[in-house]
């Protein structure tokens, strides 16, 4: 079955361009459209979209609110791609730390935005590390407070789990992180998950914002 995708965006050329590009894949269906957040939670369950890609600025109902809401209220809930026109914007913090899986921006070329779909549907997270850190920089310094670090060291990481979680915050992958290790595949998907379990981080994304918010990894 190809991928089922709900677009959220206020400006109706911009869900008609992502139609387009989409659209064109045969591995994928744009399923529904909404010009604003408040709209998200009736289509989702409605129409079980497996992405949202959704604009992080709307006027009734943002992309942070709508992300928490699905999350929060919605079984099973899709994977949210959060679209915005500024890379360093604070919404799209809000939306990562509220458990979207990731952001683009609205000039991403028509093969990054069929990438970003597939990676978040097959259950990836879609994390830029440059652009993570600036956004921690700017937004996540007075979130890394004496809660963060507490939280963090409540987690008990292994010596092995920290060290994953920083190669993880510098973005490598699975693949990566097993060849820089010198370990197997398995094993590294073996500690990402128990890092994600105890930090209770529905991803890698989130797991990285927690790093940064803790101190246990310093924004550039």
């Amino acid at each position: 079955m190809p991928l089922s995708v709900l677009l959220v965006d206020d400006e109706p050329l911009v869900r008609a361009g992502l139609r387009a590009v989409l659209a064109a894949q045969p591995d994928i269906e744009v399923v529904g459209e909404a010009a604003d957040g408040a709209a998200v939670i009736p289509l989702v369950r409605q129409l079980r979209p497996d992405v949202v890609v959704m604009d992080v600025r709307m006027p009734l109902m943002d992309g942070i609110e709508a992300t928490r809401a699905v999350l929060r209220t919605v079984a099973d809930p899709p994977r949210i791609v959060v679209v915005t026109t500024f890379e360093n914007d604070e919404y799209v913090y809000g939306a990562l730390r509220a458990g979207a899986a990731g952001f683009l921006l609205k000039r991403a070329r028509p093969a990054e935005i069929v990438h970003a779909v597939r990676l978040v549907a097959e259950g990836d997270s879609l994390l830029f590390p440059a652009a993570v850190r600036q956004l921690a920089s700017s937004y996540g310094r007075d979130r890394g407070n004496a809660d963060a670090r507490s939280a963090m060291e409540r987690a008990a990481l292994t010596e092995r789990e920290r060290e994953v979680l920083r190669l993880m915050a510098r973005g490598l992958s699975n693949a990566e992180i097993a060849a820089r290790l010198v370990v197997g595949t398995e094993t590294v998907k073996s500690h990402v998950s128990a890092v994600l379990a105890k930090l209770g981080a529905r991803d890698r994304t989130q797991a990285v914002i927690a790093a940064y918010e803790s101190g246990f990894v310093a924004p550039e």
